[in-house]
């Protein structure tokens, strides 16, 4: 249950500031303020919701932008999605540094979510997943392409991103470990809505968190859906350029699906 109150996320933390040096007390480390539980609520539902939908498993996060300060962003403390709470969100400034960190712990890759805000101001929400059926398109010579209207928005091109291309000491683990590798796969995403990355999963970002679930939800179904095509053998019809577009510019009834998927995760 959230508090009806509004949540503060964060408050200046003073002693971890003080270790870290005057000038980032004075400016990364000061909350952006408090946050309307309701947004709350919906980042804590999009964690569950992708959970129960199999896009995310053990592993995988969920963050938004802070809504009154565009340089700090909002994720839950290391922990499996189904289980995430809105007393685990943190704040983090764009260098990915926790503002108020209470002994939780911080996701590893918390750098894919900082380094692509500050790349993209249009971004709102950032998911990072394994999702599973996603992962041979980024490790093999076939293109993800949109085949079902529901998956239109992977019409511009789904770019694969390969960590050793960041030529960086971690880059054989594989993880996004530090701002190095997160600028990297941000660059690599470039303007596209989703991103494959080798070996690992994708990322998948949105103008807010219901969209990014969205997209993520039918990414993981597309590529389900084109391995099918591509195993019945012959021409693929795929969705094109003009049809995407057109479904970019059309009016659309999501918030059914949200209701749906945000009843079934929180039961209401």
């Amino acid at each position: 249950m959230i508090h009806p109150a509004r949540l503060t996320i964060a408050t200046v933390a003073l002693v971890f500031a003080a270790e870290l040096g005057p000038a980032i007390a004075q400016t990364s480390l000061t909350s952006g303020g408090p946050v309307d539980p309701a947004l709350i609520e919906d980042l804590v539902a999009a964690n569950r919701i992708l959970a129960e939908e199999g896009v995310l498993d053990a592993y995988g996060h969920v963050s938004i932008r802070h809504p009154s300060e565009p340089n700090h962003y909002l994720m839950s403390r290391s922990r499996a999605p189904i289980l995430v709470t809105a007393s685990d969100v943190m704040e983090y400034d764009l260098d990915s540094n926790p503002i108020d960190p209470q002994d939780r712990r911080s996701v590893i890759e918390r750098f894919i979510h900082g380094e692509i805000y500050k790349l993209r101001p249009d971004v709102k929400a950032v998911i990072h997943s394994h999702s599973p059926a996603v992962i041979p398109f980024g490790i093999t010579q076939v293109p993800m392409r949109p085949v079902a209207h529901v998956a239109s928005f992977l019409w511009v091109g789904v770019p694969v991103w390969d960590s050793r291309d960041a030529h960086d000491p971690a880059s054989a683990g594989m993880l996004v470990r530090n701002a190095a590798l997160g600028k990297s796969l941000a660059s690599r995403l470039g303007d596209k809505p989703v991103a494959l990355m080798r070996g690992h999963g994708n990322v998948v970002v949105g103008p807010d968190v219901q969209i990014a679930v969205r997209r993520a939800i039918y990414t993981e179904v597309n590529a389900r859906l084109q391995t099918t095509a591509i195993a019945i053998g012959g021409p693929i019809n795929y969705i094109s350029a003009e049809e995407g577009t057109a479904r970019d510019a059309a009016a659309t009834d999501f918030a059914r699906a949200w209701e749906l998927w945000k009843k079934k995760a929180l039961g209401k």
